[in-house]
């Protein structure tokens, strides 16, 4: 593959997750740049969605299968994907060696 065809592809797989957390979009970018399994799972999510609005060009004997299939994993994805977003956002507080609580 390119270097242009990676980029765009990363790029579409960004679009993809900052389409389904608009107001999550500086945390989504940060960890898709930062985070490889964040990134893949936008690029999966990627695949997952476009596979999932072109269903109805598969034979309709299998049709509403996939649909449910893609969409369960659209789902998964964006709960997995949520929850590293909330993970993301929590600071961890550690003391400084030999710190001491202060009492009143």
């Amino acid at each position: 593959m390119a270097s242009g065809e990676r980029g765009s592809r990363y790029m579409s797989a960004l679009g993809t997750a900052e389409k389904y957390f608009p107001d999550q979009t500086a945390l989504v970018q940060r960890l898709f740049y930062t985070n490889e399994a964040f990134r893949s799972m936008c690029e999966d999510l990627k695949d997952a969605a476009q596979t999932l609005a072109h269903i109805e060009h598969l034979p309709e004997a299998v049709r509403e299968e996939r649909r449910q299939e893609y969409a369960g994993l659209v789902d998964a994805l964006l709960t997995e994907m949520g929850e590293a977003i909330a993970q993301s956002k929590i600071v961890t507080l550690r003391r400084s060696p030999g710190a001491t609580p202060k009492l009143p």
